[in-house]
C-alpha cells in the first residue's frame, strides 16, 4: 500500500511538472502561396536581381501593412502581403549597376529607398517610377527615417520626409552625413556641432521625433552611446551599452520612442530614444528566469517589432515573444518547432498576428512562391501549459488613440481615457510622455460607474500643457521655448502581462507648436469706401495709383528712387483700404482668429513694412525713449541677413543678448505692440499704403503669424511752394515794418519836408479830380453813394491844411471838386 501511494505521488508530481515547451503545441501550420504565375518575364531576363548583404529581413510599411519588401539572397516587393507569387526585384536599365548589392532599405511615404552599391535609389511604387537621389557625393551604406501614421496632415508628412544617409563605421570626425527633407529625392550635407571633436565611429544617425532630437550612435572601444544635438540633451550622453558586432537599429512604429538595437549576439531595447538601454529578460511562469535572453546561448537570425510587441527568431529554431514595456521588456520562449531556415523572415502582419515567410523556388516559373507560417499569439498564449497569467485589464480605451493634437504657446489640452480592471486585480495605470522636457502632464483617476457584471470602471483625466508654463520644473530642465517640439502621450498599465496582446496601449502624438487654424487679421471698421473717398467698383477695375519717386525706395533703405512707381491695387486680396487721418498717431488693431472664431485682440510685439518701399512715415518712439538696453533691430539690419522679420530671428532690446549695447539711442524704434506705446506718424502725404505685418514676439505663438493689409491716409494739405520758415520770416518782418511806419510817418508829416510832401499830394489830387470832372463820373459816384463820402474826405484834408490863425470860410460851389 505504501509503495502504491509512493507511485501515485510520483505520478502526480510528474503530472504537475511543466511539460517541455516543445511539447506544448504546434505554433503554426504552413501554407504555400502559388498564385499569379502569369508574368511577362522577357523584359527582366537580362536584368540582374538585387540581393541583400546582411541576414534576412522583412521590412513592412508601418502605415500600409500590405506593402512590404523581403531582403535576402533575393529581394521581393509586394503590395498584397505576399499573397501572390513574385519575380525577384530588379533595378532599371538606366542605373547601369552590375552585381547590385543592397545594404539598407527604408519606406518613405510612397517610395521605397534602397542603398545599392553606395548610392541611394528610390522606387515610387504608386507611380511605378525609379529615381536616384541627388546631392550625395560620397558612398553611403545606410538610410534611416521614421513614418507618421496617426494623421494625414503637414506635420506627419514632414516626419515621413526626414531621411538621413550615411556610411556606417566611418570615423565620426570625418563622416559624411546627408539629410533630406523631401523623402529622399535630394540630400544636403549635414554637420552637427562638435562633430569634428568627437572620437569614435558612426554607428548611425536618427531623427527621434518623439524626443524632438537628432541622435547619433557613437561607438568607441567596444561601448556605444547616443549623443543628441539639441538643448537640453546635448549637455550629456545617453546610457552606454556593450557594442560587440555591427548592430541594426530599428525605430518601432507609433512614435513612442522605442528603439531596438540588435545583431546576431546582441539585443537591447530603449524605451526613450536611447537615453536608457535595457536587455530583454527571459520570463517563465511569471518570473524572470534570465536577465537577458542571450544567457540561453542563442544566435539571432532576425527580429520583428510593431507598436508594442517584439519577436525574435534564432538560428537554433527558438522563437521568443514579448511586449515592449516602459519599465522592462519581458519575453517568453515558445515551442522548439523547426522554424528556422536561412531564408526565413519574421514579421508582424498586424497586432498579435506573427508570421514567418520563406521564399520557395519554382522550377517551372521564374516567379517565386511563398511559404507562410502564421501565428495567432493571443490563441497561443492561452495554452495552460505556458502558465501565463490572464491579462489584468478587460478594457482600455480613449477617443484620442492614434490621433494628433496641437498645443500652442501657453495653451493646454484635456484628454480622457477609460479602463476596467479584471475583478480581483489592481493594475496601476501609467500615463507617460516621450518628451518631458517639452510636454508636462497632470493625471487624475476617479471611479466612473460600473459595468453590467459589476466591474468598476475608472476614468483618467489628463491635462497637458507646455512644460515651460507648467510651473513644476526648473527652467534649465526644459527645452528651448522658441523651438517647436513633439511628444507622444501613452496610456498603459505598469508591468502589463504578456497575455495582454489585444490590450495595446493608447497613444497619440502631441505637437507643441503651431496651430495651423490660427491666423491674424487687421480690423477694418472704417474704410475709405464707406466714407466715399474711394470707390469700390473702381478699385476692382485694375485701379492703378502712382507712388512718387521722392517717397519710396525699392531696396527698403529709405533712399529716393529715380522713377515713379505705378502700382495696381490688389482689391481681391486686400479689399477696400482702411481710413487713417494723417495728423493722428496710428497703429493697427490686430485680431487673432482660430478658424472662424475671434480669439482676442493681439497685444504682442509686431512689425510693419510698406511692401512698395514707401518711407513717408516714422515712429513715435526712439530706442532711447523705448528704454532699450541694447541696440534694437530694424528692417535695415534684418534685410542684410534675412528676407523677413519673424519670431525666430527677433531679439528683444530689453533682454541681455549678443546685440551691441545701445550706442545710437535716437534711431527709430520699429517694433509696435508689447509693453510700449509706439505708434506710426505719417508725413504730409495722402495716398494708399500697403503694409506687411508680422508677429515677432517669440512667446506669443509658434506660428509665423503675418498678414498684408492696406490703408488710405487722408487730410494732408499740399506742401507749400515757399518753405514755411521763409513765410514766417516775411510775415513777422512785414508786421514790424508796419508798426515802425505807423510810428514814424506822423512825425515826418509835421516837419518841413513832410509839409512839402503833403502839398505835392494835394495838388496832384486836385488835378486828378479836375481831370475826372465829367458828368458821367459824377452820376456814377452819386449812384454808388460815394459823392458825399468824398466831399467829407476833401473837407477834412483842406481843413487840416489851414493855419490856426486863418478863419475858416465856407466853401463855394466853385471850390468843391466833387460838386464839379
Amino acid at each position: 500500500m505504501l509503495v502504491w501511494s509512493l507511485m501515485v505521488m510520483v505520478a502526480a508530481a510528474a503530472m504537475m511538472r511543466p511539460w517541455p515547451l516543445a511539447r506544448a503545441q504546434t505554433l503554426c501550420r504552413t501554407r504555400t502561396v502559388r498564385t499569379g504565375k502569369v508574368f511577362n518575364v522577357s523584359k527582366q531576363a537580362h536584368r540582374e536581381s538585387l540581393h541583400f548583404s546582411s541576414t534576412t529581413v522583412l521590412l513592412r510599411h508601418p502605415c500600409e501593412r500590405n506593402i512590404a519588401v523581403y531582403l535576402g539572397q533575393q529581394i521581393f516587393f509586394t503590395r498584397d502581403n505576399f499573397e501572390s507569387s513574385l519575380l525577384p526585384f530588379t533595378m532599371p536599365e538606366w542605373t547601369m549597376i552590375t552585381a547590385p548589392e543592397v545594404t539598407s532599405a527604408h519606406f518613405s511615404g510612397g517610395a521605397l529607398l534602397l542603398v545599392v552599391n553606395g548610392k541611394v535609389f528610390g522606387y515610387n511604387y504608386r507611380d511605378n517610377l525609379w529615381f536616384q537621389s541627388q546631392g550625395i557625393n560620397h558612398p553611403v551604406s545606410h538610410v534611416s527615417g521614421d513614418n507618421c501614421c496617426f494623421a494625414k496632415n503637414a506635420l506627419c508628412v514632414e516626419i515621413s520626409n526626414d531621411i538621413f544617409a550615411y556610411m556606417q563605421g566611418d570615423e565620426l570626425a570625418q563622416a559624411h552625413i546627408y539629410f533630406s527633407n523631401n523623402g529622399g529625392y535630394s540630400f544636403d550635407l549635414f554637420v552637427f556641432e562638435s562633430q569634428a571633436a568627437n572620437p569614435g565611429m558612426l554607428g548611425g544617425i536618427f531623427h527621434f521625433h518623439p524626443l524632438s532630437q537628432i541622435g547619433i550612435l557613437i561607438v568607441d572601444k567596444g561601448m556605444a552611446m547616443f549623443q543628441y544635438t539639441d538643448y537640453p540633451l546635448n549637455r550629456s550622453l545617453g546610457m552606454a551599452f556593450p557594442y560587440k558586432d555591427t548592430m541594426n537599429v530599428v525605430l518601432t512604429p507609433g512614435q513612442k520612442g522605442f528603439i531596438i538595437l540588435w545583431s546576431q549576439n546582441n539585443l537591447f531595447v530603449s524605451p526613450n530614444s536611447g537615453q536608457l538601454v535595457n536587455t530583454v529578460q527571459l520570463q517563465q511562469e511569471g518570473k524572470i528566469q534570465f536577465p537577458s535572453i542571450f544567457d540561453t546561448n542563442i544566435t539571432i537570425h532576425n527580429i520583428a517589432a510593431n507598436e508594442n510587441e517584439l519577436a525574435v527568431l534564432t538560428r537554433e529554431s527558438n522563437l521568443f515573444y514579448g511586449n515592449l514595456g516602459f519599465l522592462s521588456t519581458p519575453a517568453i520562449k515558445l515551442v522548439d518547432q523547426s522554424l528556422w531556415s536561412p531564408e526565413a523572415a519574421l514579421t508582424f502582419h498586424s497586432s498579435g498576428m506573427l508570421e514567418i515567410l520563406t521564399p520557395v523556388v519554382d522550377t517551372a516559373f521564374a516567379a517565386f512562391d511563398f511559404q507562410k507560417c502564421s501565428m495567432n499569439m493571443q490563441a497561443i498564449l492561452m495554452d495552460p501549459n505556458l502558465h501565463i497569467e490572464k491579462c489584468k485589464i478587460e478594457l482600455l480605451e480613449g477617443q484620442f488613440d492614434e490621433d494628433l493634437y496641437t498645443i500652442d504657446m501657453k495653451s493646454s489640452l484635456l484628454l480622457s481615457a477609460f479602463f476596467i480592471p479584471r475583478p480581483g486585480t489592481s493594475p496601476i495605470p501609467l500615463v507617460m510622455v516621450s518628451n518631458p522636457h517639452s510636454l508636462g502632464l497632470h493625471a487624475t483617476m476617479s471611479e466612473f460607474g460600473s459595468t453590467l457584471d459589476g466591474n468598476t470602471q475608472y476614468r483618467l483625466d489628463i491635462k497637458l500643457e507646455q512644460q515651460q508654463h507648467s510651473g513644476k520644473t526648473d527652467p534649465k530642465f526644459t527645452s528651448s521655448i522658441k523651438r517647436p517640439t513633439l511628444s507622444t502621450l501613452t496610456v498603459d498599465v505598469a508591468n502589463k502581462d504578456i497575455s495582454c496582446v489585444d490590450m495595446k496601449p493608447l497613444s497619440t502624438l502631441i505637437s507643441v507648436g503651431c496651430d495651423l487654424r490660427k491666423k491674424i487679421m487687421v480690423q477694418n471698421k472704417v474704410s475709405a469706401c464707406s466714407k466715399g473717398i474711394l470707390n469700390a467698383v473702381e478699385l476692382q477695375k485694375n485701379y492703378t495709383y502712382v507712388v512718387e519717386k521722392e517717397s519710396y525706395d525699392p531696396n527698403f533703405l529709405g533712399h529716393k528712387a529715380t522713377n515713379d512707381l505705378f502700382v495696381t491695387y490688389p482689391y481681391k486680396e486686400l479689399g477696400c483700404p482702411r481710413l487713417v487721418y494723417f495728423n493722428a498717431p496710428w497703429k493697427p488693431v490686430v485680431e487673432l482668429w482660430q478658424g472662424d472664431e475671434l480669439q482676442e485682440v493681439v497685444t504682442a510685439e509686431y512689425v510693419l513694412l510698406e511692401v512698395n518701399g514707401l518711407f513717408t512715415y516714422s515712429y513715435s518712439l526712439t530706442a532711447g525713449t523705448a528704454l532699450c538696453r541694447t541696440q534694437p533691430q530694424n528692417w535695415t539690419t534684418i534685410k542684410q541677413d534675412s528676407t523677413t522679420w519673424n519670431r525666430e530671428n527677433y531679439v528683444s532690446c530689453w533682454e541681455p543678448s549678443e546685440n551691441p549695447p545701445l550706442l545710437w539711442p535716437d534711431v527709430p524704434y520699429q517694433v509696435l505692440g508689447g509693453p510700449t506705446s509706439n505708434e506710426i506718424i505719417f508725413d504730409q502725404r495722402n495716398g494708399i499704403y500697403i503694409f506687411y505685418l508680422s508677429i515677432v514676439d517669440p512667446h506669443y505663438s509658434y506660428c509665423h503669424l503675418y498678414t498684408t493689409f492696406s490703408i488710405y491716409v487722408y487730410g494732408a494739405y499740399p506742401l507749400p511752394v515757399v518753405p514755411p520758415e521763409i513765410t514766417i520770416f516775411l510775415l513777422v518782418s512785414g508786421m514790424l515794418l508796419c508798426l515802425w511806419l505807423a510810428y514814424i510817418i506822423p512825425k515826418l508829416l509835421n516837419t518841413q519836408c513832410g509839409l512839402s510832401i503833403k502839398n505835392f499830394w494835394r495838388r496832384l489830387g486836385a488835378k486828378v479830380w479836375a481831370f475826372c470832372s465829367c458828368s458821367w463820373l459824377r452820376s456814377l459816384l452819386r449812384r454808388m453813394g460815394l459823392r458825399s463820402l468824398l466831399r467829407r474826405m476833401w473837407a477834412r484834408m483842406t481843413q487840416a491844411d489851414r493855419r490856426p490863425e486863418a478863419s475858416p470860410s465856407p466853401a463855394t460851389p466853385d471850390q468843391d471838386p466833387v460838386s464839379k
